[in-house]
């Protein structure tokens, strides 16, 4: 159980300052060559990954069902079956608008 945020422990993207954990007068190579990796980071998402499935008709869902009839003791009653098989994931989605990414360390509105 656990929020969405990375598990990884160091160094925050978005901040200025040195990896996490360390004390701030401390600088070794290895906390410099991963502070150069984030250097053009921005605290935005612009894509995602979509929930939704292409079916074998091209219809876009996040589920699909198929009716099937089923005769019980001479009468016959409608059933929904889900389908799972033969679906392509849609993939990444350009966002509208772009999102502030969810590690992005700053609180934005206090209650």
């Amino acid at each position: 159980m656990g929020g969405s945020g990375s598990k990884t422990k160091g160094v925050w993207p978005f901040s200025s300052s040195g990896a996490g954990g360390e004390p701030p007068g401390e600088v070794t190579e290895q906390c410099l060559a991963r502070l150069r990796g984030f250097k053009n980071a921005t605290p935005f998402v612009f894509t995602r990954k979509s929930s939704l499935y292409f079916d074998e008709d091209g219809d876009l869902a996040h589920e699909f069902y198929e009716e099937t009839v089923v005769t019980k003791n001479g009468r016959k009653k409608a059933k929904l079956k889900r389908i799972q098989k033969n679906l392509i994931p849609q993939g990444i989605v350009n966002l509208d608008h772009p999102r502030i990414h969810v590690d992005f360390p700053v609180i934005l509105c206090e209650i």
